[in-house]
């Protein structure tokens, strides 16, 4: 996992503290916005002084950096992990979307930070992140393309179905509201149906 700038040792305190500074920098972020917070904004959200953040994270943009990371390793993670019980693509694809929907109801803020300021980002970094999502992407491509050869969905171009479904889900965080009507499950279901069935009257086929 590339390097996010910290400086301390990586022991379990460390960490705790590390992924604290994260979260609560990204409800900074959400709130008003990556260039209007600064690092002693942030500092004082959690009660630091800044030479003690400064002890964990180099820079605002290491913490952005790390915000990303965490983002995209979850969900890469959560899938790697799926790849290893037998389920069919419906049922796998049901999965994905709540993956999705579960980060967007716990981490508001730093799914934002993900789709809003990726630009803000140094080019190498960029480009890390950008290895990472074309490798989740490309697991939920394969399986929509595995569904395909198996009978289970319609000859359908696999890259386009799967950005489809990214357009889909990862859009709800602008309108998706925590505590609503439908939790992340719920919404997960109908998104589902209406991706996997769509919406016309014609008898969906076996």
């Amino acid at each position: 996992m590339p390097a996010t700038g910290a400086t301390s040792p990586p022991t379990a305190r460390s960490e705790v503290q590390r992924q604290r500074i994260l979260r609560e920098a990204a409800s900074l972020f959400d709130l008003g916005g990556y260039h209007n917070t600064s690092m002693e904004d942030i500092a004082s959200r959690i009660g630091l002084r800044k030479p003690t953040l400064y002890h964990y994270f180099k820079s605002k943009e290491d913490i952005l950096f790390g915000i990303h990371d965490a983002f995209i390793d979850r969900l890469i993670e959560q899938q790697r992990a799926r790849q290893s019980i037998a389920m069919d693509g419906r049922q796998q694809l049901l999965e994905i979307i709540m993956d999705m929907l579960q980060v967007i109801d716990e981490q508001r803020g730093e799914v934002r930070a993900f789709f809003e300021f990726y630009r803000e980002l140094s080019p190498d970094r960029r480009e890390s992140i950008a290895r990472k999502r074309d490798e989740y992407e490309g697991f939920v491509e394969g399986v929509i393309r595995a569904g395909v050869a198996a009978g289970e969905f319609r000859e359908v171009d696999p890259r386009l179905a799967a950005l489809s479904l990214f357009g889909m889900v990862n859009w709800s965080y602008q309108w998706f509201q925590p505590g609503g009507r439908l939790g992340p499950r719920e919404l997960a279901y109908v998104m589902w149906d209406l991706f996997v069935k769509g919406i016309s009257k014609i008898p969906a086929t076996s």
